[in-house]
């Protein structure tokens, strides 16, 4: 069996089964027999979504929302699988978001830029169009009702323009897809989660995400829920951990800024021994090889994205 959390809130995380295991959790908020998946993972995602409904003894039918909090592939990809799957259930997007859920030609062409067609295609495969007619654009405050539950969906930039959290009054939780960061399982020490940010292409704003992550802290849930990966509690204290990183990220980025061809790299590895350094003070002892496997992707992205983002202050 995938990887499967329940919280006992109502709020069940699964593994959506993308690249490696515990990478990208699918939520599930179940209320009165109504349910509501938070991400999609990529298509390859929809047997685990299935096998989630059965475990808990409902069917397709029981899918009132899928609700994107971004349209980032990794959290996008599988929508149109889901909703050609789920007969009555509506996607939740951000306005921003929702033409390229539609018609996704040109969110294809700007992640095959970024990551090239062989890796879109193998990883992917088809983007599935959703009908607009199924499609619930989400502005700040929108609110949904599922089942006796009303989830709250608040615009919260930064990371991406299109992105959105969503707001479980009832479970005192907050899904935060990106926007508050990363927290992988694997580095958790003696149950204290370690959290930094995540500044991939091509719209972070680090003054937006600094808002957004404030702006999250304010509802002072008992518990965000990432896609990478799952719940995380002590979100006071984890937020303070994000804005004390991103600020030091910011400061290496200025740092490099005119270092000509020589930037990627040296943003990289500036990156990857400030978030080095700060996990071992977490206490990680998890040979650095296994780290870096695990990063690997997050560090190149990430310095990707604070290079476009230098390329759009001098401009």
């Amino acid at each position: 069996m995938f990887d499967w959390r329940d919280y006992e809130n109502g709020i069940i995380a699964f593994d959506a089964g993308y690249i490696r295991p515990i990478l990208a959790a699918i939520h599930m908020i179940v209320d009165n027999g109504r349910v509501a998946f938070v991400d999609t993972g990529h298509n390859d995602a929809l047997p685990n979504a299935l096998a989630a409904l059965k475990r808990v003894g409902l069917d397709e039918t029981a899918v009132d929302y899928v609700i994107l909090t971004h349209i980032h592939l990794d959290h996008a990809g599988g929508a149109g699988a889901m909703m050609q799957a789920f007969p009555n259930a509506k996607l939740v997007v951000h306005p921003r978001g929702a033409r390229h859920m539609a018609e996704p030609s040109k969110l294809i062409a700007g992640v095959k830029q970024v990551y090239g067609d062989e890796y879109v295609e193998r990883v992917y495969g088809e983007i599935i169009p959703v009908p607009a007619e199924r499609i619930i654009e989400a502005d700040d405050d929108t609110v949904l009702l599922l089942g006796h539950r009303p989830l709250l969906c608040i615009d919260t930039p930064g990371h991406a323009k299109h992105h959105i959290c969503i707001i479980d009054d009832k479970a005192s939780a907050i899904f935060t897809g990106d926007t508050f960061g990363l927290s992988y399982r694997e580095f958790d020490v003696d149950g204290r989660q370690f959290i930094f940010p995540t500044t991939t292409p091509s719209q972070f704003d680090p003054e937006a995400m600094r808002d957004a992550i404030g702006r999250i802290r304010c509802y002072a849930p008992d518990a965000v829920y990432l896609t990478h990966y799952g719940q995380v509690s002590d979100v006071d204290d984890r937020g303070a951990d994000l804005l004390r990183h991103l600020d030091a990220l910011i400061a290496l980025a200025v740092a490099h800024k005119d270092t000509g061809s020589e930037r990627h790299q040296r943003l990289k590895q500036g990156m990857t021994d400030y978030l080095l350094a700060q996990l071992r003070e977490h206490g990680s002892k998890m040979p650095e090889a296994d780290i870096l496997e695990l990063w690997a992707t997050d560090l190149e992205l990430n310095a990707q994205g604070l290079a476009i983002w230098l390329d759009a202050q001098a401009r």
